[in-house]
């Protein structure tokens, strides 16, 4: 069958490999443009609203919040959604603290804390409200074809192979992408021999919705604030203590945990069931091939010392919107090598400052040695006292730092 027979059904303006959290957001962030988008998602997408103590949560820094906002997201998102008003990162042992402030960025929060399968619910509930959005799933991709004017692929859905057509194909198959390795983007991971640790602790005192960034020998600790005074926990743990810690009874892990963190939160009462992840730092310097182009952790996956993970990838959605709405409005096609060599252009910058800044800190505040140790805490109380500085630091993490595409600033396309 020829290109011009191929039903029209399955051609498509955009086709999104992945419908996690990147490729949703991505899919509706392109909704409001003439083209027709297709998401290709391995697992039937499902809606669960039973409220659980277990459930996972993700960190959405402010900046995140307004391309949420701008999709018309965040009035579903918001009534779930536990404000971070402050942020405390502090050195064990030594006398260091920084402490950021909403009320001295003249917001009303830094960033929120939500529920992953809440964020999930609400991008499915906005995708089908869209007729140029079509979900196919569960169905892989087994194959990517290449051609001049568009690219083909081959899918497979119940057991039946199908060929679709696009004029882009976007990876947003997270870190183990297959669209990546099709087009033949090489990966550099870097291993930090750590694990991150995650689960829901509740303190022994009402969290004021404060988020705590405690930083040890073993590596960092993040608390973040969630509903019903429980807080999402990130334990980072040398890979040599994970089994160790992962088998340790509640009660134990409980009093490991205070011996780390320490009492600030008026010690621990409960936790759920624990979860382990590997922790390393990968990158890609190429970031399309002729008609695709990679996003989201198929493009970089980050040490979780900041939280930037989730919203790094979302401002990759924000910047590549922004360049096909420009591309549309030029009447060039979306595929076009020069349309995604200015999106990696445009998104450069930020992927690698945010990947060295994560990379660093994980170097400097997992390393003991004393003289570090007391320079990083001097670090941390000299940014304090500093307002240019603390400024400097909270625009970093909310992510509203450097030029902010269309969305960021609460602008459509």
């Amino acid at each position: 069958m020829t290109n011009a027979e191929r039903p029209k059904e399955n051609q498509f303006d955009v086709v999104i490999i992945g419908g996690g959290m990147v490729g949703a957001s991505m899919a509706c962030a392109l909704a409001s443009l003439p083209i027709k988008i297709a998401i290709i998602e391995a697992y039937p997408f499902r809606s669960n609203n039973q409220p659980s103590y277990d459930a996972r949560s993700i960190a959405l820094a402010y900046g995140s919040k307004i391309i949420f906002e701008t999709l018309g997201l965040w009035e579903s998102l918001q009534q779930n959604a536990t404000p971070i008003e402050h942020i405390h990162i502090s050195n064990k042992g030594q006398f260091g603290v920084t402490r950021l402030h909403a009320k001295d960025e003249n917001l009303e929060a830094l960033g929120y804390v939500i529920e992953n399968r809440l964020l999930g619910n609400s991008l499915l509930e906005k995708l089908n409200q869209y007729s140029n959005i079509h979900l196919i799933c569960p169905a892989k991709l087994d194959d990517l074809n290449i051609h001049d004017d568009y690219a083909e692929l081959n899918i497979t859905q119940n057991d039946q192979a199908i060929r679709l057509q696009s004029k882009l194909v976007i990876g947003a198959d997270g870190g183990n992408s297959k669209v990546r390795e099709i087009i033949d983007i090489p990966e550099k991971t870097k291993a930090y021999k750590q694990t991150a640790i995650i689960s829901n602790v509740s303190p022994g005192k009402p969290h004021d919705n404060i988020a705590y960034e405690r930083f040890t020998n073993q590596g960092p600790i993040a608390l973040l604030p969630m509903s019903d005074n429980r807080c999402s926990l990130v334990l980072t743990v040398n890979d040599e203590n994970k089994d160790e810690v992962m088998a340790m009874d509640d009660t134990l892990f409980l009093q490991y945990l205070e011996e780390r963190f320490g009492f600030r939160t008026g010690g621990f009462k409960k936790t759920s069931k624990r979860h382990a992840y590997p922790l390393s730092l990968m990158r890609i310097e190429e970031h399309y091939k002729p008609r695709a182009v990679i996003i989201g952790n198929a493009a970089h996956t980050l040490h979780p010392i900041a939280g930037q993970g989730f919203n790094l990838g979302l401002r990759d959605v924000a910047v590549l919107a922004d360049t096909l709405a420009n591309a549309i409005v030029e009447q060039k096609d979306v595929g076009e090598t020069s349309v995604l060599e200015n999106y990696a252009k445009l998104r450069s910058k930020d992927q690698k400052k945010v990947a060295f800044i994560t990379d660093s800190l994980a170097k400097i505040y997992s390393n003991d040695f004393f003289l570090i140790a007391k320079a990083r805490s001097k670090g941390l109380a000299v940014t304090d006292i500093m307002p240019t500085i603390k400024h400097r630091v909270a625009k970093e993490a909310m992510g509203l730092a450097g030029k902010l595409p269309k969305l960021s600033r609460g602008l459509p396309l």
